[in-house]
């Protein structure tokens, strides 16, 4: 199922736009096609906010691009904005190199990790499940994408997945999220007795945790109110190292 990956000790899954990385996923078609960036925006705030599904959202952005991205349009933008918040390369290589394998699970798309990984901008990872929306054909890259994200209930069954392919109980899963669109994977998590950490959390995944009575044990780094303004400069001063301790404690 993953290959031939060690066998770990415990698993984080953590989604990956406004969360590690201050980026949205749409944002290489919005760098490449400005014109569409209110657009997108609109889209993301409605599946991100439980309002359209995923699938729903990626037919509208299919219908908005003139053609598919290519591989050197997503160079152009990797290679102008990639970004993580502080720490987040660093706590990916921590977690790997203590048998906690790290997986990127996230509604971003194929195409973004193949050549984010190609440029060598983050941490080899043997797990990613993202949206093939946008994918590029790569020989020898497809161990990372076994897994498709493409419902935002996909996430909490690749985690589950994943968790039981190496024998692991979910005591030993922590979920990371932002949005109302990690709200399926919380639910999960909170049902199965994982460790749940909000991320720069919004309103959207606070409203959807409240309304389920699902409990978040961790909210880490900036949490909005509702109609607040995201405060990038302020996320930006956010260093994610210091979730090591909580990692390490939570798993114990």
């Amino acid at each position: 199922m993953i290959g031939t990956i060690p066998k770990y000790k415990a698993v984080v899954s953590s989604d990956w736009s406004e969360c590690l990385s201050p980026n949205g996923p749409f944002d290489p078609i919005s760098f490449n096609y400005p014109e569409l960036s209110g657009q997108l925006s609109s889209i993301f705030r409605q599946y991100t906010g439980n309002e359209i599904s995923l699938s729903e959202a990626g037919r509208r952005i299919k219908g908005l691009l003139p053609r598919p991205l290519t591989e050197q349009q997503m160079d152009a933008y990797l290679d102008n904005s990639f970004n993580t918040y502080p720490g987040v390369p660093e706590l990916m290589e921590w977690c790997l190199g203590r048998g906690i394998l790290f997986m990127i699970n996230t509604t971003n798309t194929q195409a973004y990790f193949q050549r984010a990984f190609k440029k060598g901008l983050l941490p080899e990872t043997p797990v990613v499940a993202a949206n093939p929306m946008i994918t590029f054909a790569e020989a020898g890259d497809d161990r990372r994408y076994v897994h498709e994200i493409l419902e935002i209930e996909d996430k909490p069954r690749v985690t589950d997945a994943l968790a039981r392919s190496l024998n692991l109980p979910p005591q030993k899963v922590i979920v990371m999220g932002d949005s109302g669109g990690d709200g399926p994977h919380f639910q999960w998590a909170a049902a199965s007795g994982a460790y749940l950490i909000g991320v720069m959390t919004k309103p959207s995944l606070a409203s959807y945790c409240r309304t389920r009575g699902i409990n978040i044990n961790l909210l880490f780094g900036v949490s909005y109110a509702p109609g607040e303004n995201r405060n990038v400069e302020k996320e930006m001063r956010v260093n994610f190292m210091e979730l090591s301790d909580v990692i390490e404690t939570a798993l114990t």
